[in-house]
């Protein structure tokens, strides 16, 4: 009898070097296996995901309003988890296309504000029946979204109030970053230390000094949410390993 095969996420990543990394630790320990596909490098999207558990579309420095034909291609993917009522996780980019997907506006803030740094979250009553949120989480966008009709904000903060929010019973956008291993958020810090500049911006130290002060808190989070979506095979909620 051939063994039994986990059951697969679909991971989707938009540049080459693109790692899931805390998620994808996560979902492998998880009991999950993981299909990797590039969109922008030309792999293609699945017409269904009868084969998959759900999918997880991670961020990159690409615009959800850009007219490259992967992003609208993407975009309009979208449809097969939101028919199927596959679970779906949209992160920063993922979640910006979601909205897209769903009628609402993706764009900057009116006074040119960013968040690239941790910045502070305020969960809302629905966000707080469902799991405990972090107090502080990892940002690094020059965009945010509106709230798509029908959706149930889960988190806001000051300068972009829509953080989090669930659409239907198995799509979550989120538009902040709990994936970052250590090593991830050093060559962010590093290739992207030309942003910092811009208003609201925190500098490259902040980020990694708020990392030993926050970060615990914010994968502690992370691995109940995914539970809370994907229902993982072998997951037990306490198991924080400190990746």
């Amino acid at each position: 009898m051939p063994p039994k095969r986990n059951p697969k996420i679909l991971i989707v990543l938009h540049q080459e070097l693109s790692s899931p990394g805390r998620v994808g630790h996560l979902l492998i320990e998880g009991g999950f296996d993981l299909d990797i596909r590039r969109p922008p490098l030309g792999d293609p999207l699945p017409d269904t995901l009868e084969h998959h558990a759900g999918a997880v579309v991670f961020g990159g420095p690409m615009s959800a309003n850009d007219k490259d034909e992967f992003v609208r291609r993407e975009t309009d993917w979208l449809a097969v988890p939101l028919k199927e009522d596959k679970p779906f996780l949209g992160i920063c980019l993922g979640a910006q296309m979601l909205v897209n997907h769903l009628g609402g506006k993706v764009e900057g803030h009116q006074d040119g504000l960013v968040e690239i740094g941790w910045y502070p979250i305020r969960p809302t009553e629905a966000g707080e029946e469902l799991l405990q949120w972090p107090e502080m989480v990892y940002q690094f966008h020059r965009e945010g979204f509106s709230l798509p009709q029908g959706a149930t904000l889960l988190a806001g903060a000051e300068a972009y109030p829509n953080q989090a929010f669930r659409y239907g019973a198995n799509a979550w956008g989120i538009q902040f970053h709990a994936e970052l291993t250590r090593a991830m958020m050093q060559r962010w810090v590093v290739r992207g230390a030309q942003r910092f500049t811009l208003p609201g911006a925190q500098q490259g130290r902040d980020h990694l000094g708020g990392r030993f002060i926050w970060d615990m808190h914010l994968k502690r989070w992370l691995i109940e949410f995914l539970d809370l979506i994907f229902h993982s095979p072998r997951r037990h909620p306490d198991e924080a390993d400190g990746r």
